[in-house]
């Protein structure tokens, strides 16, 4: 953190797409809004509308671009460590069709599932998506701006949020976030927290 400011890490979850809505687990499979989605971030503009933001980031991907976008920020900086964890085999599928395969699977313990399925290669494991989302938490912290912004995805921002607070990454389990919501990360004193969470405007 740059000497005297202490910066407030702002997080909007994209809109709400096909997958979401399904709970099918989405990667790299570059899906567009839904009208709704669109809406969410017409709906979270209106509150980061009056805010200062001198660093805006997003996810490469179209879901987060659009959301960036449609909550007035077209120009937003991508920046590739933002992107959604990678599930390998696991991506499309949701979470109970996952643990029929590898039974008690959770990402947060396991990091992408580990099996075979044609098309599909390894994903990230907790170590290589924990040392990525650090990376944004590093740059951010080295900006030295009073308020940053990213747009990004759920398990990834989750994972920034558990980077961000010091904490073991097991614990994101406790911290779901849904599609077109706004948090904040910042300080209690000189201790990283939660300043907001999971909030829809």
């Amino acid at each position: 953190m740059t000497e005297n400011v202490a910066t407030q890490l702002w997080l909007v979850r994209h809109g709400a797409t096909e997958w979401s809505r399904s709970g099918q687990h989405t990667s790299v499979t570059d899906l567009p809004l839904l009208p709704d989605g669109e809406e969410d971030a017409r709906r979270v503009g209106e509150r980061l509308r009056d805010v200062d933001f001198k660093l805006v980031l997003t996810s490469p991907r179209r879901r987060a671009r659009d959301t960036a976008a449609g909550a007035g920020f077209p120009d937003a900086e991508v920046d590739d460590n933002l992107v959604e964890w990678a599930y390998g085999p696991g991506e499309g599928l949701t979470s109970d069709q996952i643990r029929d395969i590898v039974p008690g699977w959770r990402i947060w313990t396991h990091g992408a599932a580990d099996f075979e399925r044609d098309g599909f290669g390894p994903g990230e494991t907790i170590d290589e998506a924990s040392a990525r989302l650090q990376n944004v938490v590093d740059r951010v912290r080295a900006s030295g701006v009073e308020n940053a912004l990213v747009f990004g995805h759920g398990h990834s921002l989750r994972a920034l949020s558990i980077k961000w607070l010091g904490l073991d990454m097991s614990l994101a389990k406790h911290f779901p976030l849904q599609t077109g919501t706004l948090s904040i990360l910042g300080y209690e004193k000189d201790n990283p927290a939660i300043i907001r969470w999971n909030a829809e405007s």
